[in-house]
């Protein structure tokens, strides 16, 4: 895993948060100042933060453990999906489906009615229907891939949530909480640090600051399935 640098952070707007009149004031330890009326964060103590995040994230994935990688905004999307195929973690990038954690045995019958319909489109067994009713199982089918096609592979509670900007996704930062499923996340100065067990304190707004950290993350999950594999030859 390379080691981030703060010449990189610096690059990438890691250092912009809000404007002060938006901050959470329990942001605060994580600021270093003020300019132009917007919060710039300390980016030694982000890159500690990431430091931390990584080293926790290597551990759970090398023990086996399930990363659940969140970002839904626009900016994000397509880097976290991206990160989380290529370690082979699933992820939400549509919307969070709310009670996926709270109440996953329900959410895990669309999980399952998803991989039946698939099996059953990839063997040829819809034919039998009308082509009416194919459509409306197509239909059904993208419904059900868009917003549940990346959490398919998830079977139990995940092991650790990897999340791009805690404050948009609440719902699922509260829900990880009440389940006791730690999180890590990248916290802006408008977020709640107090939700979070590895904060990453930084722009989450910046493409540049995103895709950066959410690499870095992936990169050190990779790293530590590769030596599992090699542990496991020897």
């Amino acid at each position: 895993m390379k080691d981030v640098t703060l010449k990189q952070l610096l690059e990438a707007g890691a250092h912009f948060g809000h404007q002060v009149r938006r901050w959470n004031p329990a942001m605060k330890p994580f600021v270093y100042g003020v300019r132009d009326g917007v919060h710039i964060f300390d980016l030694v103590l982000t890159k500690k933060g990431l430091d931390d995040a990584c080293r926790f994230l290597k551990k759970t994935a090398g023990d086996g453990g399930v990363i659940i990688f969140v970002g839904t905004k626009r900016q994000a999307k397509d880097t976290v999906k991206e990160t989380a195929i290529k370690v082979g973690m699933p992820y939400a990038v549509e919307r969070w489906p709310a009670g996926f954690l709270t109440n996953f045995d329900q959410l895990n019958k669309s999980l399952r009615k998803l991989k039946d319909l698939k099996e059953q489109r990839e063997k040829g067994e819809l034919k039998k229907y009308t082509k009416r009713e194919q459509l409306l199982i197509d239909r059904d089918i993208y419904r059900l891939e868009k917003f549940l096609g990346g959490l398919v592979a998830v079977e139990k509670k995940p092991d650790a949530l990897f999340v791009v900007d805690t404050k948009r996704e609440e719902v699922a930062v509260k829900e990880a909480v009440r389940m006791g499923i730690p999180v890590v996340g990248m916290v802006d100065t408008n977020g709640d640090p107090t939700q979070v067990d590895f904060v990453i304190p930084t722009n989450d707004d910046a493409v540049g600051a995103i895709d950066l950290i959410v690499r870095s993350v992936g990169e050190a999950i990779e790293e530590s399935k590769s030596k599992s594999k090699l542990k496991g030859k020897v």
